[in-house]
């Protein structure tokens, strides 16, 4: 396979629907392969939850429920009306019957939740009972990542974790110049089927964001505010998709590693851009490979969960795309990716929830700031903090800030969210 097959790959991997926040459809997913297996609506549930995923999980409007929140909410929901097959867009089956139902067990307090110690950031385990008939799926790494099923005590389904977390895609074959090369040169018939829905669909939930009433309306505010300009509307309209899907918008995103907030922050404003400078749809599919790539090729390193906000990876994403658009190459891309990492690689991840759109804004206002100054011809010097001497090594030492420096950070943050 040459690498534009693998970019080609990696694009359909990442860029993929999910409805609502993926931490509860994580649970819902694999709440509902549990019933599944267990064959029967089960008479008693237990799931156990990685503090990461309580985390991404307790704050969080499940969608299809009409404003319940929570995990116990997304686990009965998933075991009652959920469609495992149809995996990030699992709830898309929840009827008004099966709502009734979710409610009237979650008075009952039906669903118990543990938390689950493990050094795995996303992990999660169903238990089911019926009789005395059982039911167990355990979800490692990925939000869609079994790695074993029980039923009655015995294994049906079993993989390594690292095996489950592998993929078929090679991401090492992601830098600078390959993106760039990739993105300059494919044929655009190939990137049209991929990211022709990120456009539709994402600039439709942030449209309903911007029109109707979803948490404190970051979105609309910045825009009534600050005024219809582009450097707000690229803020605002991610800000607004944020708004409405983690406050329970039943509209799907095409998500960018494994997030909806990434994928509409990796996005919007590059489109918002495109549509100032009058790019045409060939040039703006261009800006939007790269935005994606960008942002896949940094947060590839750091994982799924992390105490590292992932809008700043996808903020600096869309700030390569933004440079692009405006005729940068690679000299000036690199610029501006790093100009957004020296800024805002402080925002701390503290769960999914309303606040995440203001996380959103300003990482795209850095990521805009960083695009200017990198136009200018300037950038922050090797020595300005955790910058070094090429993107790669800047990368490298975020990749390193997210994993071991914030280790601890994400304990502590998981500690004041519980107590």
């Amino acid at each position: 396979m040459n690498v534009y097959e693998e970019m080609i790959d990696i694009l359909k991997s990442e860029l993929v629907p999910a409805l609502g926040c993926t931490e509860p459809i994580a649970i819902a997913f694999a709440s509902a392969k549990a019933r599944e297996v267990l064959g029967d609506k089960p008479d008693e549930m237990k799931i156990e939850c990685s503090s990461n995923i309580i985390k991404n999980a307790k704050s969080v409007v499940v969608p299809m429920t009409k404003n319940l929140k929570g995990i116990e909410a997304a686990a009965v929901v998933g075991m009652i009306g959920g469609d495992a097959n149809k995996k990030l867009e699992v709830l898309t089956t929840v009827t008004e019957e099966d709502l009734a139902e979710t409610k009237r067990l979650l008075e009952q307090g039906f669903c118990k939740t543990m938390l689950l110690e493990s050094e795995e950031k996303l992990h999660l385990i169903v238990h089911m009972k019926k009789g005395d008939t059982t039911s167990l799926v355990e979800l490692v790494k990925t939000h869609t990542g079994i790695t074993r099923i029980e039923k009655n005590g015995e294994v049906i389904f079993e993989k390594e974790i690292e095996e489950a977390a592998s993929s078929s895609v090679d991401y090492s074959i992601l830098n600078v110049a390959s993106i760039l090369d990739f993105a300059e040169n494919v044929d655009i018939e190939l990137l049209k089927p991929i990211l022709e829905p990120q456009i539709e669909c994402n600039t439709k939930i942030a449209r309903e964001g911007l029109k109707n009433k979803y948490g404190v309306n970051v979105g609309s505010t910045l825009l009534d505010i600050y005024g219809d300009d582009t450097k707000i509307r690229a803020k605002a309209m991610p800000a607004a998709g944020s708004d409405a899907r983690m406050n329970g918008c039943e509209l799907p995103v095409i998500i960018n590693s494994g997030s909806g907030n990434q994928g509409m922050t990796v996005s919007l404003p590059v489109i918002e851009f495109g549509k100032m400078l009058d790019a045409g749809e060939e040039k703006i599919l261009r800006a939007l490979c790269i935005s994606n790539l960008m942002a896949i090729y940094q947060k590839s390193e750091i994982g799924r969960l992390s105490a590292y906000c992932g809008a700043v990876s996808a903020a600096a994403g869309a700030g390569a795309g933004i440079t692009y658009l405006y005729g940068g190459q690679e000299e000036q891309i690199s610029r501006t990716i790093v100009n957004t990492l020296a800024n805002v690689s402080g925002i701390v991840c503290d769960g999914a929830k309303s606040s995440c759109a203001a996380k959103i804004a300003s990482a795209v206002d850095a990521a805009i700031v960083a695009t200017m100054i990198s136009l200018k011809g300037n950038c922050f010097m090797s020595g300005d903090g955790i910058v070094k001497d090429t993107i790669q090594k800047t990368i490298d030492g975020v990749v390193t800030l997210a994993k071991e420096g914030m280790k601890e950070t994400d304990e502590v943050i998981v500690k004041i969210m519980l107590a």
